[in-house]
C-alpha cells in the first residue's frame, strides 16, 4: 500500500503547496500583511459554499448512522488532526451528547494535540489501529481530515474502515488526491495556495473548521439537540453557562430570572425546566 501511495504522488500537484501570490512578506508593514491576510481568509466561506451540496450528503449518511447507534469519528494528523479533535471535543459541554458519540482521533495520540508530532502521519496501519481501540464498527461514519490529502495515517484508516463496510468521508483542499479518491464521501474545498507557502494551518485550516462547525452543528441540529435557536441540553458547568441557561428558560416561558433560576435548579437541564414549566 506504500508503494502504491508513493508512486501516486510523484505525479500529484498539490495546490496546496504551490507558491504563494506574495512575495517579500518580510519587508511588509504589519498592517500590510494583515490585510493580505485577512483579504485571503475572506474567500475561503466562498470556496466551502461550493462544496454545500457533497457536505449535506455527507452529512445526511452521518445522521443515517448515527439513527442506527453509530457514531461519528474525525481522524487526521497536525492541524487537521487538532480542528477534529476540537470539534468533537466541544459536542458534549455544547449539545449534552455522550463523550463517545463524536470522537477526534489524531496521528501521536493525545500528546500531538500539545506537541507536535508530525512523523506519526507517516504510518499507513496505525490509524487503523487506533480506531480499533475505539471499537469500531459499519454503524460508525470516519471522516478523514487531510489538507493535503496525502497523509498516510489518514488514507490507511479510510482504506481499512471500507474493506469493514465502515461508511468514510474526508475534508481536503486537493483535488483527485488519494484521500478523495478513497473515501465514500469526499469534500474537496479548493481554497488556494497559502500566503505562507505551504502553511496548511492558514486558509485550509480555516476552511477544515468552518466545514466541520456544518457537520457538527447541523448534526445535532436534526438529531433533536437544539429547540428552536436554543442549546437547550447544554451542560450546565460553569456560571457562565447557568446564567445563559437561565436566560433561555427565561426568554421561552416569559417568566422572571427568579422563577427561571429555580426551575434550571429543580430540573438540571434547559430542556427539561422549559418542559416542566407549570406541570
Amino acid at each position: 500500500m506504500e508503494y502504491l501511495i508513493n508512486k501516486f504522488l510523484m505525479n500529484f500537484y498539490k495546490i496546496t503547496e504551490s507558491d504563494s501570490n506574495y512575495d517579500i512578506l518580510e519587508k511588509k508593514s504589519i498592517k500590510q500583511l494583515l490585510e493580505i491576510i485577512n483579504s485571503e481568509d475572506q474567500t475561503v466561506a466562498f470556496s466551502v459554499k461550493k462544496e454545500i451540496s457533497k457536505i449535506n450528503t455527507l452529512i445526511t449518511k452521518v445522521i443515517e448512522q448515527l439513527k442506527i447507534g453509530g457514531r461519528l469519528f474525525y481522524i487526521g494528523s497536525g492541524t487537521s488532526g487538532r480542528i477534529g479533535v476540537v470539534d468533537a471535543s466541544e459536542c458534549p459541554p455544547t449539545f449534552g451528547v455522550e463523550t463517545d458519540l463524536v470522537i477526534g482521533v489524531i496521528a501521536g495520540g493525545d500528546r500531538a494535540i500539545r506537541k507536535s508530532i508530525e512523523s506519526a502521519e507517516d504510518d499507513t496501519n496505525q490509524g487503523w489501529k487506533d480506531l480499533l481501540k475505539h471499537n469500531i464498527s459499519s454503524n460508525d461514519f470516519v471522516i478523514g481530515i487531510a489538507a493535503s490529502g496525502t497523509t498516510p495515517y489518514v488514507i490507511g484508516a479510510l482504506e481499512n474502515c471500507n474493506k469493514n463496510k465502515i461508511p468514510t468521508g474526508c475534508i481536503t483542499c486537493n483535488p483527485g488526491s488519494p484521500i478523495s479518491l478513497i473515501s465514500k464521501y469526499p469534500i474537496e474545498v479548493v481554497v488556494g495556495p497559502e500566503v505562507i507557502t505551504g502553511s496548511s494551518r492558514m486558509k485550509a485550516g480555516t476552511a477544515q473548521k468552518l466545514i466541520l462547525n456544518m457537520i457538527s452543528s447541523t448534526t445535532m441540529i436534526k438529531i433533536g439537540k437544539v429547540l428552536g435557536n436554543k442549546m437547550v441540553d447544554m451542560q450546565l458547568s460553569n456560571e457562565k453557562l447557568v446564567d445563559r441557561g437561565t436566560k433561555m428558560v427565561m426568554d421561552s416561558v416569559g417568566i422572571n430570572k427568579n422563577e427561571a433560576s429555580k426551575l434550571l435548579i429543580k430540573y438540571k437541564s434547559v430542556r427539561n425546566a422549559i418542559k416542566n414549566y407549570k406541570k
